[in-house]
């Protein structure tokens, strides 16, 4: 694959500069997403509600084809291209100028899906150790951004591997190591972005011990992209067993985030969250990049 333009200088921001917090719309077009699995794996249903995504403010739509809510079963590459590639190309045509991420760990399913026109990849397998070796070197030779996201195992072992002395360090820890891993493969630091997994191999308490401390992983300088959108921690706190009824749980948690240094916020529920950022930032009246991603030393 051929280098991409340099994204930092390509005419429209493909990532957040810290004036402001960014939101991710989740279109997830598979059957068996927790909450709205279903809901929009045609490519008609996908750009219906990407037009109302778009229109509340989205900055950036994330599309999955292979579901990862705990206990999830894997689908092949081939099964996730044949989700994935009808619903991008609509998405393409539709909003030439729309950011699309592919949320997927899979280098082959990456590959094509920024040759069809993606602009981010969001690996949701991250850890310390990249669950696709191939992946660092597509994304170093695409120079697209790159969201790393923290994990142990997969979904069916992931609530098994949630055993931590102090998450927050640990996770810290093996986020660094796999940044390691992208910088040597020649990924440049200022297209990485950082997710603490709020959900994926982590309890209630710990992902709570996560938000309370983000403004520490946020210090070391990638911008950092939370997703606590209806998740299971959420419904835990306020005894809210229906995902879809957790929206004001999940605006809380966005708030806490944003005061802690978050650039961007993944989301089911795009209206709200937008105007929840708008007044988080100018409640917070400061940059939400800690610091910058170049002059980070991991």
């Amino acid at each position: 694959m051929a280098p991409a333009a340099d994204p930092l200088s390509s005419g429209r921001p493909l990532l957040p500069d810290g004036s402001r917090t960014w939101v991710m719309g989740i279109l997830n077009l598979t059957p068996d997403s927790f909450s709205d699995g279903g809901r929009f794996d045609r490519p008609e249903a996908a750009v219906r509600q990407a037009r109302k995504m778009l229109a509340a403010g989205a900055d950036v739509l994330d599309l999955g084809a292979q579901s990862t809510r705990p206990g999830a079963s894997e689908i092949g590459p081939e099964s996730e291209l044949q989700r994935l590639l009808p619903v991008l190309r609509a998405l393409r045509s539709a909003y030439p100028t729309a950011l699309l991420s592919v949320d997927t760990f899979r280098a082959t399913v990456a590959e094509v899906a920024l040759a069809e026109g993606a602009d981010w990849v969001n690996d949701v397998r991250g850890g310390s150790t990249l669950r696709d070796p191939a992946m660092a070197a597509l994304v170093a030779a695409a120079g697209c951004p790159y969201v790393l996201m923290h994990n142990r195992g997969d979904s069916l072992a992931m609530d098994a591997l949630a055993v931590y002395g102090d998450v927050l360090a640990e996770v810290r820890a093996e986020l660094l190591d796999a940044t390691d891993d992208l910088l040597a493969a020649g990924v440049q630091p200022q297209r990485i972005l950082w997710d603490p997994g709020l959900g994926f191999a982590k309890s209630s308490e710990q992902n709570l011990a996560l938000l309370r401390g983000l403004d520490r992983l946020a210090g070391e300088g990638f911008p950092l992209l939370v997703g606590p959108s209806r998740k299971r921690f959420i419904g835990t706190v306020l005894d809210e067993p229906r995902p879809r009824a957790r929206l004001w749980g999940t605006v809380a948690v966005c708030t806490l985030a944003i005061s802690r240094g978050a650039a961007v916020l993944r989301v089911h529920d795009v209206g709200p969250v937008v105007q929840t950022a708008r007044m988080a930032d100018a409640l917070c009246g400061q940059d939400l990049c800690v610091s910058s991603p170049a002059a980070a030393s991991p």
